[in-house]
């Protein structure tokens, strides 16, 4: 496991702000030399401190307005049920998140949809592919904190 100490936090805290920027410029930012830095990022990308680097785009922007919480509840608990459960939420690319949970609700969807004929072909789809004994959604009607970055 690798010792992660304050520059390590510094460098990983302006790539969670941006990614793109260039090796100088972040070099410059937390004072280390250009190759200094650059080590450092390969090692927290080789311990799995940083797993991806990506582009957020704006859902709005892209015609997926509309996000929703989908609440599934289900009688079926067998390995065979959570594998299809598994594919068929995992095949989907509306939908971004399924977090299996503790309490009343056995998995919370998080998916961005179109408009609320676009949820029901979501919801259709997935109950097509694996059996549910209860969904229930929510859908946001403001966003007031949505990040990625996490607290360093």
């Amino acid at each position: 496991m690798l010792k992660i100490d304050e520059t390590d936090r510094r460098i990983l805290s302006f790539l969670q702000r941006d990614a793109s920027q260039s090796l100088d410029a972040l070099s410059d930012a937390v004072n280390l030399s250009r190759n200094a830095c650059w080590r450092r990022i390969k090692a927290l990308e080789a311990a799995g401190v940083i797993s991806a680097r990506v582009t957020l785009l704006d859902p709005n922007a892209l015609g997926l307005g509309l996000m929703v919480f989908m609440m599934i509840r289900t009688n079926a608990h067998a390995p065979d049920w959570l594998e299809a459960f598994k594919k068929a939420t995992q095949s989907m690319p509306e939908i971004l998140g399924v977090y299996r949970m503790t309490g009343d609700l056995d998995y919370l969807i998080r998916a961005r949809v179109a408009d609320m004929a676009d949820y029901d072909r979501l919801y259709q789809a997935l109950i097509r592919r694996v059996p549910l004994s209860d969904v229930s959604a929510s859908f946001v009607m403001e966003q007031i904190k949505d990040t990625h970055q996490l607290p360093l």
